[in-house]
């Protein structure tokens, strides 16, 4: 009996931990990486997080588009350590990578900017590397850190004040996944769900007028906890301008 309640015992700690064992990856997995091409090198303006030109450069232009680490959007913003395998020609460290673009290659987890995957390879030997087109890597979840910024909220340059309001995310440090926004609506008192329109954005049609409350429903590794970000958008806000929070994402 006392074997078989322990056993019992053991078997839930498993059960338990093994969550947030698999959220926090800190082991590499193996898989397959290639590069799209890019005549400045850098991130594009256009991949399906929504990041716009914030996607470009961010992370000093060291991003990726992935395929099934894009989980309908709420992997955008994750980093990743990314480093392939072929000891002749890889860094050891590899590259760090912002996800900021949905897209599938020739079994590969990775399509990585020209700036990330040339710094996979050691000095002198990012030529090899280009040649082969797809390597072998492998990969880990980092945290993100953005040393001078805090967490982000712009208005997406799609909105239409004040009718039609998008947000995205920026500089979302830490291991954090958002899952959903909620906005304030002060004549009713209470949260209303914002729509995950794609990627890595969401929105609202007639969203309330004066300034603009939200809290994020947030993974990570404090588990799954909601952020506030009061007044976080002013009364007469604009397309294209991404406002300061004083939140910071784990």
């Amino acid at each position: 009996m006392g074997f078989s309640l322990k056993l019992q015992y053991c078997l839930v700690s498993v059960m338990v931990l093994l969550p947030a064992v698999c959220y926090s990856q800190d082991y590499f997995v193996k898989s397959r990486a290639t590069y799209y091409g890019s005549p400045d090198c850098l991130g594009t303006p256009s991949g399906a997080c929504g990041f716009g030109e914030y996607g470009r450069s961010v992370n000093d232009a060291n991003v990726a588009g992935v395929s099934r680490l894009y989980k309908n959007g709420t992997g955008c913003g994750a980093c990743y350590q990314v480093r392939c395998t072929n000891p002749q020609i890889c860094a050891d460290n590899g590259v760090n990578i912002v996800v900021t673009d949905y897209g599938e290659g020739d079994n590969t987890d990775f399509i990585l900017s020209p700036r990330a995957y040339a710094r996979m390879a050691q000095p002198d030997t990012g030529a090899h590397l280009f040649a082969y087109g797809v390597v072998d890597v492998e990969y880990q979840r980092i945290p993100c850190q953005y040393s001078g910024y805090k967490t982000q909220v712009k208005v997406h340059e799609h909105s239409k004040y004040p009718n039609y309001l998008a947000i995205v995310v920026l500089y979302q440090a830490g291991k954090s996944e958002i899952l959903s926004v909620d906005i304030w609506q002060e004549d009713c008192k209470e949260w209303i769900g914002m729509r995950r329109a794609y990627g890595a954005v969401f929105d609202m049609a007639n969203p309330p007028s004066g300034d603009i409350s939200l809290r994020f429903q947030v993974r990570g590794s404090a588990g799954l906890t909601w952020v506030q970000a009061p007044n976080v958008i002013p009364k007469y806000w604009k397309a294209g301008v991404a406002y300061e929070t004083d939140i910071q994402l784990y």
